[in-house]
């Protein structure tokens, strides 16, 4: 991208728009279109159409989306699928019939069959059945992708997908009812840990396996993907470091200071058993994480001390 590339970043104030956004500032972009829900509603077709009418962006980064964790996702699931198909489908075609030049299209890991083979390639893509708990969520995700490959058939479009694993860092939500796993935890502990409370109540059994992508890294990732990248299907975007949920959890209680007892409600969901992708292809292109978990744990709660206020509030990546 020349420095002087018209970007739309659709997302700018979520976890992953913000950190593309210092990305992108940092490297000395300085024609960067950014408008928040309030002032873009991406669920509305007109209005969507309208913005991309009017801006004519050369570059779209596509990481608005309607988020949470397994809580929010089976609570809410028609809001889930209605929101990212919408948002999806709106700014795909705006971007086909205003000429853009790359679009990036961010999705996530749970795209993935609940028991696909370990670690995660690409081509287990529509091969099994979806975790049942983030199921409509991961059904939209699975549409905009196939919207990015049929617009690259048929019109030629250079629209690519790329597939993050869990992501967490500075600017994520913290709000307990709508939240990912990791910030659930650094909020529960840090809470604990103020409180003086002798015990943290933790959801599941701690043995599923997950891996956690620090979102600095995904941004980096991003860029270099536009820049590099110009393939059909998704790209899987991870850390290649997998922990089950109870080392994290020791790893975070070590990182607050809290020193009490991990109890455990087993009558919670743990959702999928075990998801670490496979990112062997972007790895092969030349790009590799460079923040390890526990330095990246470190980093995500220190931004949190410093603004919990705010970082209690639900983010929605609009």
């Amino acid at each position: 991208m020349k420095p002087d590339s018209r970007i739309y970043l659709a997302g700018h104030r979520g976890l992953v728009g913000g950190a593309i956004l210092r990305v992108l500032r940092a490297r000395g972009q300085q024609n960067l279109i950014l408008r928040s829900s309030r002032e873009l509603d991406l669920r509305d077709q007109a209005a969507t159409f309208a913005f991309f009418e009017a801006q004519q962006p050369e570059v779209v980064i596509l990481a608005a989306a309607r988020v949470g964790g397994i809580g929010a996702n089976s609570n809410l699931p028609g809001e889930f699928i209605y929101e990212n198909l919408a948002i999806a489908s709106n700014v795909i075609e705006a971007a086909r019939r205003t000429g853009v030049g790359k679009l990036l299209n961010l999705g996530s890991t749970c795209i993935y069959p609940r028991m696909a083979p370990q670690p995660i390639r690409e081509d287990a893509l529509l091969s099994g059945p979806l975790e049942p708990t983030n199921r409509p969520y991961a059904l939209a995700k699975i549409a905009a992708i196939e919207m990015c490959d049929a617009y690259r058939r048929q019109y030629g479009c250079d629209f690519i997908s790329a597939m993050p694993t869990n992501l967490y860092g500075p600017g994520d939500n913290f709000d307990l009812e709508t939240c990912h796993v990791l910030p659930a935890l650094l909020r529960k502990f840090q809470e604990a840990q103020d409180s003086g409370a002798a015990e943290v109540m933790l959801w599941g059994t701690g043995t599923p396996l997950r891996e956690f992508l620090y979102i600095d890294d995904l941004a980096e990732a991003c860029l270099f993907l536009l820049e590099r990248y110009s393939e059909p299907g998704p790209i899987n975007v991870g850390s290649g470091e997998e922990v089950s949920i109870l080392q994290l959890a020791r790893m975070i209680a070590q990182v607050v200071g809290f020193q009490g007892s991990l109890v455990w409600d087993k009558s919670r969901s743990d959702g999928t058993p075990r998801k670490i992708c496979d990112s062997q292809r972007l790895y092969a292109l030349g790009f590799k994480p460079q923040v390890r978990l526990h330095d990246g744990l470190r980093r995500t709660h220190a931004w949190f001390l410093e603004h919990r206020s705010e970082a209690r509030g639900v983010r929605t990546g609009a």
